[in-house]
């Protein structure tokens, strides 16, 4: 188990205890003006790209430090975990609100708008955090096809989220100040900072999945495309034996690879079980 399943989680799965999604936890104030602060002050996201680049030109000591101080302040604020898509459709069985807008990261990096981003809450209507979103810049929030407060049914929502799958893009859960849990996005190492941050930079922000894949050689016919749709360059291919092989070392669990195998020859094993993996979150 991850640090915040002992943390927030009672030494369960924390992003599936329906306590974390509370619509109380946004009574703090602290929450909502982070919240409003995360979704309308670009410039400042735009600073923490400049800064990283200049970090990388840093000696390794100096990356190795500031590295450790970021991800520290990360897991009190906004930090994140890979999931796969049936604990995805867990979360998305108890909460009773599920919400689209437009993805920050790809603002950013793409100067324009992409709706991979779900709000979700246990309460009606987005509670709290729906007020604090109906609220925000609608600049940003309304697209030109879409209106910025997008209400899904839960079938609505898997759906959209299994198309992603079919895209490329990876699941994850986030906190506003942890433990409040009031996002789901679909990542990619190009356009999204997070996985940008933790897989390219080495400075994580997001934790591995509580999963990692492997792969039934019996099965595999070696056509590859799980490799195409691998964000963590953890699949390669054995030329000798025409198969797909994964290192589970570099594997974060999130499943996407599933969604392309044409012959079922991927699954998901819980990450304690797999002892190359069990401590690498």
């Amino acid at each position: 188990m991850c640090e915040f399943c002992l943390k927030h989680g009672e030494g369960k799965k924390w992003y599936l205890q329906a306590e974390n999604y509370s619509d109380d936890l946004l009574s703090d104030v602290r929450r909502r003006k982070y919240i409003e602060s995360f979704f309308t002050d670009i410039e400042s996201h735009k600073k923490g790209i400049d800064r990283l680049k200049k970090l990388e030109k840093a000696p390794s000591f100096i990356r190795a430090i500031v590295g450790r101080l970021i991800s520290r302040k990360m897991k009190k604020v906004h930090y994140g975990q890979v999931v796969p898509i049936e604990d995805i459709e867990q979360i998305f069985g108890f909460v009773n609100s599920i919400v689209r807008v437009a993805c920050i990261c790809r603002h950013i990096t793409l100067g324009s708008e992409k709706r991979y981003c779900y709000g979700v809450s246990i309460a009606p209507d987005g509670g709290r955090f729906g007020e604090i979103v109906r609220g925000l810049d609608r600049s940003f929030l309304h697209g030109p096809d879409t209106d910025g407060f997008e209400r899904l049914s839960k079938d609505e929502a898997i759906s959209a989220l299994r198309s992603h799958e079919r895209e490329g893009l990876c699941h994850s859960v986030w906190t506003f100040h942890a433990p409040f849990i009031a996002g789901v996005c679909n990542c990619d190492r190009s356009d999204c900072l997070a996985m940008r941050c933790t897989v390219t930079q080495g400075i994580p922000i997001m934790f591995r999945a509580e999963y990692v894949a492997s792969v039934d050689p019996d099965q595999c016919n070696g056509c590859r495309q799980c490799m195409r749709v691998c964000q963590f360059g953890a699949i390669s291919y054995s030329v000798a034996n025409k198969k797909a092989v994964i290192d589970q070392r570099q594997c974060y669990g999130c499943g996407i690879c599933r969604s392309v195998c044409t012959k079922d020859a991927i699954r998901l094993e819980a990450r304690s079980d797999v002892p190359v993996a069990a401590t690498l979150w």
